[in-house]
């Protein structure tokens, strides 16, 4: 679909909008004609002392007349063409987030967020300025361009008025030519502030990255290098409009020129009056205007379409991840999880991420996942999640191929504690009420109680009402991960997944945590992805996890029975553990003998 067409299927919602306006503006257009030539009646009247104060009045009764209509058109076609423009803005903004809520995430893997923003805002406002004013402008152009001319001809005189539209012609070929090597330059423009724009964004978000490594500086290189390049584009829009615009004015002065010339002398000479002479200033006056505005309009048009392209690209970006086109008539879910013969490839990768897995997990089952960082764990939730896409009938969920359940319904029925723990800029209640409509602070305050940070919460100055940062930075990374933990229980679904979710708390924190989750979950299925063996000891299964395939499986005695994989990851952490026991000991011992000796 050209811009055009994907633009034009935007304005016939609104048409009747478009009709009325460009009705009004044709009215405001054609009053406008009168002016110059009842100015042209009196100023020969007055010449020809033919004319006494009752005419001049009854005249200027009628320009006040027209300068009312005038006004009132003015003020209509305003709120008919900008009124429809920015309702389109709002339309075309709307669509384009509610697509891009369906993408997948490999589609923000590989599309930047500053480039998005950037397509919400200076994009779409270029897209709004070449549907509304450059639609006035082209019309003004046009009609009001076309009456003028009649006007000239028919009132004054035709040789002057063909002879004054010789360079208005040549401004009307240079625009075409000029709208063509815009096109192309206003879309590298927006591609560079894309590009300054996520820089941005990326470097306010990692500020603290920033700070802690020193490389202020450096990033200050690398900013002024993009604001450079945003500048360079800029200014080559602008080199071509210095050019342009007073090359516009000489040929613009060039048509006065000829009128104060040629006109002055059929003035003279009597072969038109000094009135119709004054009409015609006024009327290439108002010819300087649609020239102009032919330029504005190719001008907006350029940017508009270039933006347009740009929305396309986002509107023509499909997702992999989809609802079945035959969904099973699943609404709820028990948790009952199956993997069969489970092999997974990353995009771009050659190697499996998960290999053969087959497992199958009771509802009810608290499952432990436990290995290596790169083993496969992460992949595995967002397989459970269907953020990814597998083969048929490797996960099914109580019986039902994953791929046939409907999205909304997969995944309200699991409650997901990522490894970021993303909280929005609101407030704490929002936040921990955020995956679920009940927003009764009664449940909100169990919910933090289950997970240990309600004694934290009330410690702040307002409480659950506090706003958290961008992303939560106001909080601690524990305090972060245990609010993450409430929004999850408070969801209360058949299936939680908790994603290295306990890894910034202590221990003590973490065996209350655990030992809540065993109480408030009895009966529902719990996915928990550890590297610390203590997490995961008192799970029903155990999964250890290597080269993505399942190593062992068991629950605790019986894989520490083993003596495998497991058993060494377990000594290993306990030693490990002792050995800090030991320091933290003889730290004490030290803190202890010091003040004695001196």
């Amino acid at each position: 679909m050209s811009p055009f067409k994907f633009l034009m299927s935007y304005i016939s919602r609104h048409k009747w909008q478009y009709v009325f306006g460009i009705i009004t503006l044709f009215v405001v257009d054609y009053a406008n004609l009168f002016i110059p030539e009842l100015t042209g009646r009196i100023t020969d009247g007055l010449t020809d002392r033919t004319m006494g104060m009752p005419e001049i009045m009854k005249i200027l009764l009628v320009i006040l007349v027209l300068g009312i209509t005038l006004a009132a058109g003015r003020f209509l076609w305003r709120f008919f063409l900008f009124g429809a423009a920015r309702t389109i803005e709002k339309e075309i903004r709307n669509d384009m987030f509610a697509h891009l809520e369906t993408m997948d995430v490999e589609y923000y893997n590989s599309h930047k967020t500053g480039d998005l923003m950037t397509r919400f805002t200076s994009d779409l406002n270029s897209i709004r300025m070449s549907i509304g004013p450059a639609i006035i402008s082209i019309f003004d152009a046009t009609v009001m361009g076309f009456m003028v001319i009649v006007q000239m001809m028919i009132y004054v005189n035709i040789k002057l008025t063909l002879l004054v539209l010789i360079p208005m012609s040549v401004i009307m070929i240079g625009e075409i030519y000029y709208g063509k090597i815009m096109h192309g330059k206003y879309k590298k423009r927006q591609e560079a502030v894309s590009d300054l724009t996520d820089f941005v964004q990326e470097s306010f978000s990692g500020i603290r990255v920033i700070k802690a490594f020193v490389r202020e500086r450096q990033q200050l290189k690398e900013f002024l290098k993009s604001n450079r390049n945003a500048m360079d584009k800029n200014l080559d829009i602008v080199k071509w409009q210095a050019v342009v615009n007073p090359l516009l004015t000489v040929i613009i002065g060039s048509s006065s020129l000829i009128t104060l010339l040629y006109g002055g002398y059929l003035a003279i000479v009597g072969d038109i009056t000094l009135g119709r002479f004054v009409a015609f200033n006024q009327y290439v006056g108002m010819l300087v205007w649609p020239m102009i505005a032919c330029g504005d309009a190719i001008n907006m048009f350029s940017q508009g379409f270039a933006s347009a392209r740009r929305i396309q690209d986002v509107f023509a970006s499909e997702t992999e991840i989809s609802d079945p086109e035959v969904p099973a008539p699943v609404h709820s879910l028990s948790g009952r999880i199956t993997f069969d013969d489970l092999t997974f490839i990353h995009k771009g990768s050659s190697e499996p991420t998960i290999k053969d897995l087959s497992l199958e997990v009771p509802a009810g089952t608290t499952l432990a996942i436990i290995g290596r960082t790169g083993n496969g764990k992460s992949t595995l939730v967002n397989l459970l999640l269907h953020l990814y896409n597998t083969k048929p009938g490797m996960i099914k969920l109580d019986g039902t191929d994953i791929n046939d359940i409907p999205l909304n319904v997969l995944r309200e029925n699991i409650a997901y504690v990522p490894q970021d723990n993303f909280l929005f800029s609101d407030t704490l209640a929002s936040n921990i009420a955020f995956g679920t409509h009940e927003k009764s602070m009664e449940r909100i305050v169990e919910a933090s109680r289950a997970a240990c940070i309600h004694d934290n919460i009330i410690e702040f100055p307002e409480g659950y009402e506090t706003v958290v940062g961008e992303r939560g930075v106001t909080l601690s990374g524990g305090q972060k991960q245990r609010s993450s933990i409430a929004r999850a229980l408070m969801k209360n679904a058949p299936i939680l997944i908790l994603d290295d979710a306990l890894s910034a708390v202590d221990t003590d924190t973490e065996e209350h945590i655990l030992t809540n989750l065993k109480k408030n979950r009895a009966g529902k299925t719990t996915v928990i992805i550890a590297h610390r063996v203590s997490t995961i000891k008192d799970a029903d299964v155990i999964m250890v996890l290597e080269d993505g395939k399942a190593a062992e499986v068991g629950n605790h005695a019986e894989l520490m029975k083993k003596g495998g994989l497991y058993a060494e990851m377990f000594e290993s952490q306990q030693l490990e553990a002792a050995i800090g026991e030991q320091k933290a000991a003889i730290r004490r011992d030290i803190a202890g003998i010091r003040p004695q000796e001196s």
